[in-house]
């Protein structure tokens, strides 16, 4: 165990011990992403008391567990990744209709968001088990708290999480193109070795800005907001930008107006007329910006699908 975590343990059961924690019941339990002091009271307390630690890498997972000074031996953990979910999930619901507590957590993070987790919860539900929530780290909502990119509209507020992109440079084009037009904050994650991939197919969005989110929550952490098309220049700047994990965040299409009068207009202007003539007299009617009525109707016409 870790000298820094020595006394965790203590504050753990003294801060978590109260709640009761049922029998039969899979825990979901959150852990750091890069800091091991990420780790909540609650998830240490659990964590000692599972019967059974189910994870996606249960060498990954015995580390941890040792670094907190938890200790479980091979029969206690039990591997559920994305390539067994389904089948190992029929044991997790053997082990909790034998009374026990199974606690589940993936190799860093919020499971059942991008990494495994999903199919696991729902055979549990299905078995009617009971699933129990222990919130902590996700890069998502670390990268988001950073970046200022969630618009506080009525009409494009909050955050769609779109994950991984296609790996093929057509499909990825694609998905890119449909993204362009929704109008609000988009989350991506990305692999170091794909992320200059990325960057090239997404300076189609041209001044749009987006957050690159990397290492976070480690030593060498950083996030960084570019215009699209500034993106690959800055990750060729200097050779450490591209590594490390990366949370990515297109930030919200400008929008013409809060009321939405604007953009109701245009939206009937440009079902009839060319894109610049709808844009001009829909600046003339309400008096909204052209400059944002321009790069809002050309993020719409990039989010529809083409045809063959």
């Amino acid at each position: 165990m870790s000298a820094s975590f020595a006394s965790a343990l203590d504050a753990a059961r003294d801060a978590a011990s109260a709640q009761h924690y049922p029998q039969g019941a899979l825990y979901v339990v959150a852990t750091p992403i890069g800091n091991l002091a990420d780790i909540t009271l609650r998830a240490l307390h659990v964590l000692q008391q599972a019967d059974t630690v189910a994870c996606e890498d249960t060498r990954h997972t015995q580390s941890l567990l040792r670094a907190y000074g938890i200790d479980k031996n091979a029969s206690q953990l039990l591997a559920v990744h994305q390539h067994n979910e389904a089948e190992a999930a029929q044991n997790v619901v053997q082990r909790l209709h034998e009374g026990q507590r199974v606690a589940y957590v993936s190799d860093a993070g919020t499971p059942g968001v991008s990494d495994p987790g999903a199919r696991l919860v729902a055979t549990v539900q299905a078995a009617g088990l009971r699933t129990l929530p222990l919130p902590g780290a996700s890069s998502i909502t670390t990268a988001l708290s950073a970046a200022g990119a969630v618009a506080h509209s009525a009409e494009h507020g909050g955050f769609v999480f779109a994950g991984f992109l296609p790996v093929k440079n057509a499909e990825r084009a694609s998905a890119i193109g449909q993204l362009a037009g929704e109008p609000r904050c988009v989350v991506l994650l990305e692999a170091p070795h794909r992320i200059g991939e990325l960057a090239q197919a997404l300076a189609v969005l041209g001044e749009r800005p987006v957050t690159l989110a990397r290492e976070l929550t480690k030593q060498f952490e950083e996030v960084v907001t570019q215009p699209a098309q500034a993106l690959t220049a800055w990750l060729e700047g200097a050779p450490q930008r591209s590594r490390g994990e990366f949370v990515v965040l297109l930030h919200p299409v400008p929008v013409a107006g809060d009321d939405g009068e604007s953009l109701r207009v245009l939206r009937l202007l440009l079902a009839e007329l060319p894109l610049k003539t709808a844009v001009r007299l829909a600046a003339e009617i309400t008096g909204a910006s052209r400059n944002v009525l321009y790069d809002t109707a050309l993020a719409w016409k990039k989010g529809e699908p083409q045809g063959d």
